[in-house]
């Protein structure tokens, strides 16, 4: 009986046992297998893919603007001498030919004296070279001179004729310069600097202005009936620019109000620096309230070109063959792409080429990720990353 319930025991136990190799073997097949799935899933790496998405019908942009009058004048003297006297002052209203100064030059009151002195003693030379010509060709008649006598009279009488023009072209020329004593308005319009005191001396052409002798500009008058507005207007923008375009500009002075724009012409040429042309528009100031020289800010609005699409700037992939997306095709493939780029933001992007609406792009690929690679889309939970649009899986 004893025997019989020993061998029950051993056989109960040994079928524990059996059962517990048993449990350690399946359980630690089940665990490789696992890890084995797992490791096959992580080695596909997730992505979260967006669609392109058509861009703006219009695009506006604002950059800085300079303003400058429609006509403006820096005024030099044209002759040597002390301000007399100025007439005119900082804003002064003026029309064209109104006395802005006066100079007193004595020196040049001298030599339009001599000039004209010179041309009376030419001309007296003249006339009497004329009158012996006349009396040799009267002689010559009775053959009571030679020939020669006669050619050497008609030489001097040529002689003397040209250098009464030459004497009469100088007078005419101080005459001129007289004339810059007075400094006049060239045009209407505002001056908007006056560079002269009395007793100043100013000489004639450019330069600083100081006790040498130079003279800087004495006046500058400007008109402002019409400002030019000048803008640096990027390269990528400036298929917009053409007539009939208007902007809105705005100044520091009156930040409540807008002023509008009208095109007039832009340089046709790109700075290499700054990859921008100047374009020029025009503002009606007929109040003359807009000032020479302001700062503005201009916005720009333009239709955009069709075909467009915006896809998010981390989307892009910066390759040594230029820029180019990653996008995920049917059989959850990876393939890069070349595309041409518009412009670009913090984040988004338009692309001119390379890209259709159908399109799955990775929106932040991983600098790891290789052509034809398998990857796995997810679908991250709504409002991650920013997200709140549909994400294709």
């Amino acid at each position: 009986m004893a025997s019989s319930t020993t061998r029950t025991i051993c056989l109960a136990g040994g079928c524990v046992f059996a059962l517990y190799v048993g449990w350690q073997i399946f359980d630690r097949f089940h665990a490789i297998t696992t890890l084995r799935a797992e490791t096959a899933r992580n080695a596909i790496p997730d992505v979260q893919v967006v669609s392109p998405k058509p861009g703006p019908k219009t695009v506006s942009l604002t950059l800085p603007g300079n303003l400058d009058a429609w006509y403006q004048a820096p005024l030099y003297p044209q002759a040597s001498g002390y301000v007399k006297m100025w007439y005119k002052d900082y804003g002064a209203e003026v029309k064209a030919g109104d006395v802005l100064a006066e100079i007193n030059a004595p020196s040049l009151d001298a030599q339009y004296a001599q000039a004209k002195a010179d041309y009376q003693a030419v001309q007296a030379k003249y006339n009497l070279a004329s009158v012996s010509a006349d009396r040799w060709h009267a002689m010559a008649k009775s053959q009571a001179v030679s020939g020669q006598s006669v050619s050497v009279a008609d030489a001097n009488l040529k002689s003397g004729r040209a250098e009464m023009e030459a004497a009469e072209h100088n007078v005419a020329r101080f005459e001129a310069l007289e004339k810059f004593k007075t400094i006049v308005a060239p045009f209407d319009g505002i001056v908007t600097s006056r560079d002269i005191n009395v007793g100043d001396y100013v000489s004639s052409g450019g330069g600083e202005h100081g006790s040498n002798g130079d003279a800087s500009q004495m006046f500058t008058v400007a008109d402002m009936h019409k400002m030019r507005l000048f803008v640096s207007v990027p390269e990528v923008f400036s298929y917009v620019l053409k007539p009939g375009m208007t902007a809105d500009m705005t100044v520091p002075q009156f930040p409540n109000q807008t002023f509008k724009a009208n095109f007039l012409t832009v340089a046709k040429g790109y700075d290499p620096n700054t990859r921008t042309a100047v374009t020029e528009f025009i503002v009606d100031n007929d109040d003359h309230r807009l000032w020479s020289g302001t700062f503005a800010s201009v916005k720009l609005t333009a239709p955009t070109q069709g075909g467009v699409y915006e896809i998010p700037s981390s989307a892009l992939v910066f390759q040594e063959p230029g820029m180019q997306v990653a996008v995920v095709d049917a059989n959850n493939k990876v393939h890069f792409r070349d595309i041409e780029v518009g412009r670009m933001a913090d984040t988004a992007t338009e692309v001119l080429n390379g890209v259709q609406p159908t399109d799955r792009i990775i929106k932040n690929p991983q600098a790891d990720l290789l052509e034809g690679e398998e990857v796995h889309v997810v679908q991250p939970a709504k409002g991650y990353d920013g997200a709140t649009e549909e994400i294709e899986g």
